[in-house]
């Protein structure tokens, strides 16, 4: 007596350094999970971007127990930005499953809120807000990359201790405890060698090493350092301002009603302080109903996939791709 095959639905979280898979089956259980290289295209290109993905799918489906393609995929992709990046990977990404739908990865922590309204802020090593109404609208806020904006990320963060050290180091600016705090994390000896640790320290990414510094930025803040202080509550008004403006964009939240966020990044994540910060912002200003921590969005978007299957006989005629 033969046994059905088991239904299977992937979820993925393709990031600038890592791109994670997660597999679960119709109950929304984890059955497998894997972790590859970065897929943002901007960044590694569309098709190591789709190597990425694609390979790192695989090898959650298989652990498992099953292969490509699935029954529905939920694929969010760091650097999604404009029509013309869903059409270079929409086609290289469809076979993955049955039903698959491709949004940019702050999205995918709009999964985490029930009927997926609301907004989602995210800071991590960049910082962006996404929103969805009732009406299925959607908006993007910040998200332009660390020499355009990322306000609030762990690169502003970073980027701006960095300039305040700089400026103790001279005189210009106010002493802190930042200078002496971010040398001895980098194991310098004076202040003159943050030059070569910044620019030839890059290794071709700009952001390196800049926003591991947010740790330290963090820390000197709790001890008291006034200039720190002032870096992390800058950090926090900003993204309050990006999920607002996301909100009233859409028109969520009002006095009348709660707005739904949904909180990711290690930032946010990981440093509750910060995330209070910024969570008072918000509420001087607007009311927030359900707040989600989402620490794993690939999951989330696994168990999202299964409502694809809903309209699984449309897609099959040649909708494989919802953009």
């Amino acid at each position: 007596m033969s046994t059905e095959p088991q239904r299977l639905f992937l979820g993925v979280d393709g990031g600038g350094t890592k791109t994670r898979a997660v597999v679960v089956d119709a109950a929304g259980v984890e059955r497998g999970a894997a972790t590859g290289a970065g897929a943002n295209p901007h960044r590694v290109g569309v098709e190591r971007a789709v190597e990425a993905v694609t390979a790192t799918a695989a090898e959650a489906a298989r652990l498992a127990g099953g292969r490509l393609p699935l029954e529905a995929a939920w694929l969010g992709l760091s650097g999604l930005d404009a029509p013309a990046d869903y059409a270079a990977l929409a086609p290289r990404l469809a076979s993955l499953a049955g039903a698959t739908h491709l949004v940019n990865d702050a999205e995918l922590l709009l999964a985490a809120l029930p009927t997926q309204v609301g907004v989602a802020l995210i800071a991590g090593t960049g910082s962006i807000a996404v929103g969805r109404n009732a009406a299925g609208a959607t908006t993007r806020v910040g998200g332009w990359g660390h020499a355009l904006g990322d306000e609030g990320s762990g690169y502003a963060l970073g980027g701006a201790a960095l300039v305040a050290a700089a400026r103790a180091a001279d005189g210009r600016g106010a002493p802190t405890i930042l200078l002496q705090r971010i040398l001895d994390a980098w194991g310098l000896d004076e202040a003159r060698q943050l030059i070569a640790r910044v620019y030839a320290g890059a290794g071709g990414s700009e952001t390196a090493p800049v926003a591991p510094v947010a740790p330290v930025v963090l820390h000197a803040a709790r001890d008291g350092d006034a200039v720190a202080q002032g870096i992390v509550q800058r950090g926090a008004e900003e993204l309050a301002l990006a999920a607002l403006t996301a909100a009233r964009t859409l028109g969520l939240g009002s006095d009348a009603a709660s707005l739904p966020l949904a909180l990711g990044g290690s930032l946010l994540l990981r440093a509750a302080d910060y995330r209070e910060a910024v969570l008072r912002a918000i509420r001087r200003e607007q009311a927030l109903g359900e707040t989600a921590l989402v620490g794993q969005p690939a999951l989330s978007a696994a168990r999202a996939a299964i409502t694809l299957t809903t309209s699984a006989a449309a897609q099959r005629k040649g909708e494989t791709l919802d953009v």
